[in-house]
């Protein structure tokens, strides 16, 4: 398939709601939910029931304005700071926290977890940890080389990074780069729970097709590896469900720490 007309994520911006019902709701024909809710899921509850990622700060650095993902690290950081590339999702993001009219909903991503913890009886004490530690929400450009400029950013103890090297990256060098600037973020020692699409090329939003970089689990290891950390974790899901919204073959997730 021909990738030249395809828009970048961070250049061109999208439909921010239209993405959440695409991939991430409770519509009846939304068939990514083993994908991209359960399966995410699933690996962070493990991860962080370890307990030996946690700490005062957690950055989190993802594609659009998705959440399900932090409803277990709420439980493990003081802070969360989440970093978005456009206004629109900041905005989307903002309407949810602020419990405002038209917000989505997330409800069945917290039923999941609640279900998944055994803990069903606290599903509105989940929502409202959530809210209440995402009230740093901040505007980045993954081109400046301290992308939240003008602000500095403490130090985080862990960063979470979800679809979004994929979706600015237009080769496997601006990959590169763009991780390298993302766990300068880091604290010696650090966390990097990475969770990525394999072998994908586009996402549909709308009638626009969103770039994405195609790689495999090897490069996303190497680059890790490069970059000074050891790998702790890798998982990879193969794509069961049927859809020519996107073509990726597999979800992959990483949990990495930096030695240097």
């Amino acid at each position: 398939m021909d990738s030249s007309n395809h828009k970048l994520y961070h250049v061109h911006g999208f439909d921010s709601r239209e993405y959440l019902e695409n991939y991430f709701s409770d519509k009846p024909d939304m068939v990514f939910a083993e994908d991209s809710l359960i399966f995410p899921i699933e690996q962070l509850k493990k991860t962080f029931q370890l307990g030996h990622i946690k700490g005062d700060i957690l950055i989190d650095i993802c594609m659009g304005s998705f959440i399900h993902h932090l409803y277990s690290a709420c439980e493990f950081f003081k802070h969360m700071i989440v970093l978005k590339v456009n206004d629109r999702c900041i905005l989307e993001l903002k309407r949810w926290v602020d419990t405002r009219t038209g917000a989505f909903h997330w409800g069945h991503a917290a039923q999941i977890h609640a279900e998944i913890e055994g803990k069903s009886d606290q599903l509105e004490d989940k929502e409202g940890k959530v809210r209440s530690a995402l009230q740093h929400v901040v505007k980045c450009d993954p081109e400046k080389e301290n992308i939240t400029e003008p602000i500095d950013l403490p130090p985080a103890d862990c960063i979470i990074s979800s679809l979004l090297l994929a979706a600015i990256s237009k080769n496997k060098d601006d990959y590169i780069r763009y991780l390298r600037k993302f766990t300068k973020m880091l604290k010696p020692g650090g966390h990097f729970i990475l969770v990525e699409l394999l072998e994908t090329t586009y996402l549909t939003i709308r009638k626009d097709k969103l770039h994405m970089l195609k790689y495999d689990e090897e490069f996303a290891r190497k680059a890790l590896i490069g970059e000074g950390f050891v790998i702790d974790h890798c998982e990879v899901k193969k794509r069961t469900n049927v859809s020519d919204l996107t073509d990726y073959k597999g979800v992959m997730f990483i949990v990495a720490h930096k030695v240097n």
